[in-house]
């Protein structure tokens, strides 16, 4: 049980600090993950940014995920025959939504360059994984040199895949019984949009200096 995001973010800290003299990237899942984020980013001394992705409904059946998109790129299941058109068009309404969402917190800055550099993925916590997984598939198109996912808890079967597909998992709880990220925290409220952009923007002036 943690207090809250900051104490489990703090925790996930001590176990990165092996990093510390890397130059690398921690990417937050909003909006739980960036106050876990922050604490990772501000122990490590690395600039924190979001990592954004959404999926691409099939054309017949919104709710079955075919492919996801990110800011920079895109995965599709090849095995389905999707028209191209569909494609191209749905790539890039998903796009401008999350292009919205993140200069919602950012404003005009630009995604940070990750290419060659340690990549930290963190979230509050991890149910199914599916999310997790999509953005680890986006993220590999950057080629980042090491790609770590650390997450405070997760249910078994999720952190048994995403550690098929990174370079390296921390995770501090796998809990025999998983029913939601939640019932691990004390403190579990909403993160705040102003919350997020301001957690965001301290990394972000570090960067800058």
């Amino acid at each position: 049980m943690f207090t809250d995001r900051k104490e489990a973010g703090q925790a996930l800290a001590d176990q990165l600090k092996k990093y510390q003299n890397e130059e690398g990237v921690v990417l937050a899942i909003p909006r739980g993950g960036v106050p876990i984020g922050h604490e990772i980013a501000e122990a490590l001394d690395w600039p924190l940014d979001l990592v954004l992705s959404k999926k691409i409904g099939h054309p017949t059946n919104k709710e079955f995920a075919i492919g996801a998109v990110s800011l920079n790129g895109y995965v599709v299941n090849q095995d389905l025959q999707v028209p191209k058109d569909y494609l191209e068009t749905e790539i890039a309404r998903v796009r401008e939504t999350l292009r919205n969402n993140y200069h919602k917190y950012l404003h005009e800055q630009d995604p940070l360059i990750i290419t060659n550099k340690t990549v930290i993925i963190t979230d509050d916590g991890v149910a199914t994984g599916h999310t997790l997984l999509s953005v680890i598939d986006l993220i590999r198109k950057d080629k980042p040199r090491k790609l770590i996912v650390a997450v405070p808890v997760s249910a078994k079967e999720a952190i048994h895949k995403i550690k098929q597909q990174a370079d390296e998992v921390i995770c501090l709880s796998v809990p025999d019984e998983f029913r939601a990220v939640g019932q691990f925290y004390q403190d579990f409220n909403q993160v705040e949009d102003q919350e997020v952009a301001a957690l965001l923007h301290d990394r972000r002036h570090f960067e800058a200096r």
